[in-house]
């Protein structure tokens, strides 16, 4: 199984919709709202690093999100 966790930037006041918004998918393990450069951090996890890395991708397109970065976890 490949983990990563996904960076994600909001609109102001919109991290805990894109959390409940990101929870729905079903790669995402997880999702967060954080204190810090970033608003709210997900963990996707699939079978491969392409799989992940698509899965990560499509977070961009839920409402409200602005960026996003992912770091794909080495190890479990």
């Amino acid at each position: 199984m490949v983990h990563a966790f996904v960076m994600v930037e909001t609109a102001t006041g919109a991290a805990e919709s894109v959390v409940e918004a990101a929870l729905d998918r079903d790669a995402v393990s997880e999702a967060h709202v954080v204190a810090g450069e970033y608003d709210v951090i997900a963990e996707v996890t699939g079978d491969s690093v392409d799989t992940v890395l698509r899965s990560a991708a499509a977070l961009r397109s839920v409402d409200d999100v602005r960026d996003s970065t992912t770091y794909v976890a080495m190890a479990d």
